[in-house]
Parts: C-alpha cells; sequence; structure tokens
C-alpha cells in the first residue's frame, strides 16, 4: 500500500470525461489497496478523484491553502484535511506525504505541480515514481518542449528517466507501483545536473 498524490484540475468549466477520468482513477486507487493525497479541493477532477476513492474505502488526505478554503472549495469529508498558509507550504505537504505521483490533465497549477516533482527527481531529490496519464495528448505540447530542450542542450536526455507517460489507467498505476528508484548522486553530480 502506498500514498499516492495526484495532481488534477479544479476548474469547472472542462469536459466532463476529464471528471470522469478522475474518478475512474479514485475507484482503481482504491481498489488498489492505496491512499490518496490532493490539494483538497471538492470539485471538478479533485473532488471526483477523492469521492471515489472514499466510496472504494481509500484514505484520503486534502491539502488547501486558507485562501481557498475560505472559498468553501475544501473537501471537507476527508478523512485529513490540512490547512496551510499558502501554496508553497501546500505543495510542500503534499510532496513530503506522498510516496508516488500520478499527474492527470489539469490547468497550470497542476503543469506547476508536474514540472516541480519532475525537476526535483531529475535532480535526484527524491526517488518517487512520477507518472503521467494523458490519454488524449494535452501534454503533448509540453513533451514537444521538452524535446526541443534537450536538442538545444538546455536539458539532458536523462530527464525522460524520471517520467513515465500513460494513457489508461491501469497503465499507470502499474507503473506506479513498479520499484522505480534513483540512486543518490554525490555532490558533483548534484552541481553538474541540469533540469
Amino acid at each position: 500500500m502506498a500514498v499516492i498524490c495526484v495532481f488534477c484540475a479544479s476548474s469547472e468549466r472542462i469536459p466532463s470525461h476529464y471528471v470522469d477520468l478522475a474518478a475512474d482513477v479514485g475507484a482503481e486507487l482504491a481498489r488498489r489497496g492505496h491512499t490518496l493525497v490532493t490539494g483538497g479541493g471538492s470539485v471538478s477532477c479533485m473532488g471526483a478523484v477523492a469521492g471515489a476513492a472514499r466510496a472504494g474505502g481509500a484514505r484520503t488526505i486534502g491539502v488547501i491553502p486558507q485562501a481557498l478554503r475560505d472559498w468553501e472549495v475544501a473537501d471537507e469529508d476527508a478523512h485529513e484535511l490540512v490547512v496551510t498558509a499558502d501554496m508553497r507550504t501546500r505543495k510542500g505537504e503534499m510532496d513530503g506525504r506522498a510516496d508516488a505521483f500520478l499527474t492527470l490533465p489539469g490547468g497550470i497549477g497542476t503543469l506547476e505541480e508536474l514540472m516541480e516533482i519532475w525537476v526535483s527527481r531529475v535532480l535526484r531529490m527524491h526517488d518517487k515514481p512520477l507518472v503521467v496519464l494523458d490519454p488524449d495528448g494535452i501534454f503533448a505540447p509540453l513533451r514537444e518542449q521538452v524535446e526541443l530542450l534537450v536538442r538545444r542542450g538546455f536539458a539532458r536526455p536523462s530527464v525522460w528517466d524520471a517520467v513515465t507517460w500513460t494513457d489508461d489507467v491501469t497503465t499507470a498505476f502499474d507503473a506506479l507501483e513498479r520499484v522505480t528508484k534513483v540512486p543518490v548522486p554525490d555532490a558533483a553530480e548534484v552541481l553538474e545536473a541540469e533540469p
């Protein structure tokens, strides 16, 4: 059993199939016996993944800044709701509680969360699995951008070793559950590493 942090959308303007995908993720997480960490929202994909996980018997932990809780979007049904002072503290709390990370389609907040975890894994600051579930290519332009960065020398080809791209729920969870350890580097390797 692992604690899996899911990054996903909280926008209520997105097509419903993304919300359905999040619910499928929550149900599969529960079926496999994992615990869920989210950004603590009760709407859109964030609410769907947490609600489905709880319906399947999983423990859920939400981490939300006070400002968002004040907007009445908090997942008050979470088994544990952690309220933070700001977004930076929120991300640190989510990261620290997780054994692995799963990113679903989302907006700029999701993109920021994905990039921060990806960069820190490339720099070997953690060895937790990072999986992206992208069934219809919403992150395809990001992948093209990273390919360009690699071609131009701004990033090493090994950046791809830090993330697994999937397009269905089962494959995503199979990847999360694999042991994917990154060796701890010596100081010289860290200083040479580029995100």
